[in-house]
């Protein structure tokens, strides 16, 4: 059966996901119960050996999916040094109001339109620096992580959640990096995971942030960091439904490795690559491709009666056309994202088959050619 689901988020299922993945799920049980904490402490632990985590970093669940997670980061950790945040695309762009208006550190904001990288050399790293890994409304992604120096100042803050189980990363560079489930692995939506460097666990122990600290956001317990949220103690309570479809969603990933996680979605990318080098009204959003993303894959319509049109016609057109797609049952949730360019956005992760892109492009395609006819 084809797979329609090409969201960016949550991202699609695992190949021949049924909610039988869920029956071993406890639920009913407190998760602080010995059943329960083993689940949470396999989740951890199999998300470390995946990852290739090294082990004198910390690895912990929290919630409110990326977003808490990267926040909690932020809140925690900023302040003692000047903060630099790379923006090019919606979320970073996020971080950096966050970082400016609620924290009030006046963050140095290095800024790339849609499509583009900010010039990655320029930072200082006397800074803390706040950046994505991969911009899933612009599909720009960081080339590697040559940029970042290993004798670095500042803490290095990566949000990776389109871009972990897809993408390599060099721990090294690594400080802090969050996630959550519903991208990559296709699990379910509401938990984040944090990873902390000891460099990042030595900045929490040694500084306390001037602002009054929500409990979500409480890592450390009388000065030093809470060792326990790491070990399975979560900070609040996480559904135990969704601890077992991300077990599952580990052991689909765990079966194939990383590698061969990373391949299938390159190969996804290329799919999209090869129908865009033969299709002459379209092209990638990002124009180079050594920043362009494998997972969140942007697409701008070139056609000259598409440039012709204003911004609203433009994009009642074009989402009328992922519609169609929608209705049919072919792909589902293509529209670029809400802040970005009017296009298509198909998500590529390693969930996601070859096949299944091939007939969702090649329909995308039929359609397209059909209405462009009416305009």
């Amino acid at each position: 059966m084809q797979n329609p689901n090409f969201s960016s988020g949550p991202c699609s299922k695992r190949p021949a996901w049924n909610i039988d993945a869920l029956k071993s799920a406890p639920v009913g049980r407190s998760h602080r119960s010995a059943l329960g904490k083993e689940r949470i402490v396999k989740a951890i632990n199999d998300t470390r050996k995946i990852l290739n985590i090294p082990a004198d970093y910390l690895v912990g669940i929290l919630p409110a999916s990326d977003t808490g997670a990267f926040e909690c980061a932020m809140w925690s950790l900023l302040g003692p040094k000047p903060v630099t945040v790379l923006v090019w695309e919606s979320f970073s762009d996020g971080w950096a109001t966050d970082v400016a208006k609620q924290l009030k550190l006046n963050p140095k904001v290095i800024k790339a339109d849609y499509g583009k990288i900010p010039d990655l050399k320029s930072v200082n790293w006397t800074n803390d620096v706040v950046f994505v890994a991969n911009g899933t409304t612009s599909g720009v992604k960081i080339p590697d992580y040559n940029w970042i120096p290993a004798n670095r100042e500042g803490l290095s803050l990566c949000d990776a959640t389109s871009a972990a189980f897809a993408m390599d990363i060099d721990w090294s560079k690594i400080d802090v990096l969050t996630f959550s489930w519903q991208k990559c692995l296709g699990g379910e939506a509401a938990h984040g995971m944090m990873i902390l460097s000891p460099k990042a666990v030595a900045r929490l122990e040694s500084y306390d942030p001037p602002w009054p600290m929500p409990k979500i956001f409480r890592l450390k317990k009388s000065g030093k960091i809470s060792k326990a949220i790491f070990d399975g103690d979560v900070i609040n309570t996480p559904s135990m439904i969704c601890v077992e479809d991300y077990l599952d969603a580990l052991d689909w990933a765990g079966k194939i490795g990383l590698a061969g996680l990373i391949k299938k979605s390159q190969a996804n990318l290329k799919v999209v690559a090869d129908w865009v080098a033969k299709t002459d009204w379209i092209e990638f959003l990002a124009d180079d491709p050594n920043v362009r993303s494998n997972t969140s894959v942007c697409l701008s319509v070139t056609h000259p009666k598409i440039k012709a049109l204003g911004n609203d016609e433009k994009s009642k057109f074009l989402k009328s056309i992922a519609s169609d797609l929608s209705k049919k049952n072919i792909a589902h949730d293509i529209n670029s994202y809400k802040d970005a360019p009017a296009g298509y956005r198909f998500w590529c992760g390693p969930t996601i088959e070859e096949t299944d892109l091939k007939v969702a492009l090649a329909e995308l395609e039929k359609v397209f050619n059909e209405k462009i006819k009416t305009l």
